[in-house]
């Protein structure tokens, strides 16, 4: 006889790693199977950045604190470096500032701030528009680079949790007690399945169901700037694109504004999020197109927006580009995530809206909660 397993998990991404670690950690036997040598996906090709700030107020703003909590806990074992914490959000505008103000009069603004434009410039080495009105001063995010800490995390729930991976591994099927996959049958009591965007290999009949499509992102690498930003900066798009900002009645003047004044960044999905590495280069980006399967073809205009949104928000040009990608993740119009129940003891997992990093342990969780029932 093979071994037995508690748990299969299928899918070697942020939400796979988020459920397996979760089980290992509750004492479970587990194994992991990945399609690909290494996740390669949307969780290496994003900012990293585990974001609190700005989520859907309710179940997803609470998620992400969740999960917050637990990249505090496992980052300094798996030696994953944080980059830096906290979040810094310029607004140009009255209308901006209006935003920030009712958002911290929620109980998301608990430990927030408003910041004068000084005190921006101050903090940010002299950044900020001539225009510049104040800021939101987050101290709940954190950032780890993506490319390296997936692997370290993978690598460490393989060493230290005793996690069996199982890489360049299809799975055929998810039903328990007898997995079919491409090197063999694994045997396992429960299975989670996390897909990602693949819509068609399991399951596909209940995931098209919900209506999800597909979102692409433009993303770039650019050069050091010379300076040490003290957190994650954002601007006033990113206030009409995050709900928890956004959903907020004084958030619709400040959106008919901007649509106004920068209809072509609508049009791209850009908002500008500007996070630095330990090397001193910034990721930047990003920009949203949605279909059922978007193209590999980027429109340079999406590139263009984004580096003149960091210009406008800044008061300086971008430094040069040094490298530039696309990625894809499910999105959903409707959630920020689904659970869904193929069989009593089978959960299916997807993240709908870019926030793997941010909501992946707080939905492990309740996900394994209600799978297993045991503490």
């Amino acid at each position: 006889m093979g071994k037995v397993y508690d748990l299969a998990v299928i899918g070697g991404g942020v939400i796979g790693l988020a459920h397996a670690i979760t089980a290992a950690r509750r004492g479970k036997r587990v194994v992991l199977i990945e399609r690909e040598r290494r996740a390669n996906g949307a969780s290496i090709r994003n900012f990293g950045f585990i974001t609190v700030t700005g989520q859907e107020r309710g179940a997803s703003w609470a998620l992400a604190r969740r999960t917050r909590d637990v990249w505090h806990e496992i980052a300094p074992q798996a030696g994953i470096a944080v980059e830096h914490r906290g979040l810094y959000l310029s607004a140009r505008s009255p209308e901006a500032i209006a935003v920030i103000e009712a958002f911290l009069a929620t109980e998301m603004g608990e430990g927030c701030a408003l910041l004068s434009a000084e005190a921006f410039r101050s903090a940010t080495g002299g950044l900020g528009s001539d225009d510049l009105c104040g800021a939101l001063y987050s101290p709940h995010e954190i950032r780890v680079e993506s490319r390296d800490a997936i692997p370290q995390l993978a690598h460490w729930a393989r060493e230290t949790l005793g996690i069996d991976m199982m890489t360049e591994t299809v799975a055929f099927s998810s039903l328990p007690p007898r997995l079919e996959t491409s090197r063999g049958v694994i045997e396992a009591g429960q299975v989670v399945v996390c897909p990602g965007d693949d819509f068609s290999t399991l399951w596909p009949d209940r995931i098209a169901a919900y209506g999800l499509k597909r979102c692409r992102l433009s993303m770039l690498r650019l050069a050091d700037p010379g300076m040490r930003l003290p957190g994650a900066l954002m601007s006033d798009l990113s206030l009409t694109r995050y709900t928890g900002y956004a959903a907020l009645p004084e958030a619709a003047a400040l959106k008919a504004k901007l649509m106004a004044e920068q209809p072509r960044h609508f049009a791209n999905g850009v908002h500008l999020i500007v996070a630095q590495g330990s090397d001193g280069s910034l990721i930047v980006g990003d920009s949203h197109h949605y279909d059922d399967l978007p193209g590999p073809f980027a429109p340079a205009s999406a590139e263009d927006d984004i580096l003149d949104e960091y210009a406008r928000a800044f008061g300086r040009a971008a430094p040069p580009v040094l490298e530039r990608w696309v990625g894809t993740y499910a999105s959903a119009s409707d959630r920020t995530f689904l659970v869904d129940t193929p069989a009593d003891n089978v959960r299916m997992v997807i993240v709908t809206g870019g926030t793997g990093a941010s909501t992946s342990f707080g939905i492990a969780e309740q996900v394994l909660e209600d799978l297993m029932g045991d503490a």
